[in-house]
């Protein structure tokens, strides 16, 4: 869960969420290597005190900063490419959970058991007990086990939502008439906040989201 002067990403509690940190710190790198460098090239342009009035091309420099952004953009695009294609994995589920966003709470059915479904809502501010949660604490939590491959199926019964739990590294659309689906797995037990990430209407912020991985 994000807490105060929070400046990283949530740590992690799925074997992708650990790649996609990875790939955050990778590109930041590159980032602030890009930074100082043209933050050291324009100090040196506004301080240079000399000119060259006969320089009409430099086809050396020009060739530099062209190929040098894109060899650049290569470093960042291939381990991006390659934590698309893993999150998109499907591996043999062991448990599936059918996600239902409505407005303004979700409803979940465990698919490989019989009449095994729930609706969740926010519980409200005057009902929060003494350690819980403001607009995250919900009535009933999703439990799910740990070291196990999950499958999620994900649709909407109005409009638009967005299914997300940053801690897993999963954000999966809930569109209506549309099945959309991902799969996860919790290499650690803990409860596990998330949020609707569509703007879905008025209540959009009071539609929160809570997976206890259980050991066992």
């Amino acid at each position: 869960m994000a807490t105060w002067s929070n400046l990283g990403l949530q740590d992690s509690a799925s074997p992708l969420m650990e790649q996609l940190n990875f790939f955050h710190d990778h590109t930041l790198l590159i980032l602030i290597m890009i930074t100082i460098l043209v933050g050291y090239l324009m100090f040196m342009l506004f301080f240079n005190q000399f000119t060259n009035r006969f320089l009409l091309h430099g086809q050396t420099i020009e060739i530099i900063w062209t190929i040098l952004p894109a060899i650049v953009l290569m470093f960042i695009a291939l381990p991006s490419l390659r934590i698309l294609y893993l999150l998109d994995e499907i591996n043999s589920p062991a448990i599936t959970l059918k996600t239902i966003g409505h407005q303004w709470y979700w409803s979940y059915e465990y698919s490989d058991f019989l009449n095994l479904e729930f609706d969740s809502y926010m519980v409200p501010t005057n009902e929060l007990e003494t350690n819980g949660f403001r607009l995250l604490d919900v009535d009933n939590r999703i439990v799910l086990p740990m070291n196990s491959q999950v499958r999620i199926l994900v649709t909407a019964a109005d409009v638009l939502h967005s299914w997300t739990i940053p801690a897993l590294g999963v954000k999966v659309d809930a569109t209506p008439g549309r099945l959309n689906q991902t799969n996860f797995l919790m290499n650690r037990p803990g409860l596990f906040f998330g949020q609707c990430s569509e703007i879905c209407g008025a209540n959009h912020s009071f539609m929160p989201i809570v997976l206890e991985s259980s050991p066992t």
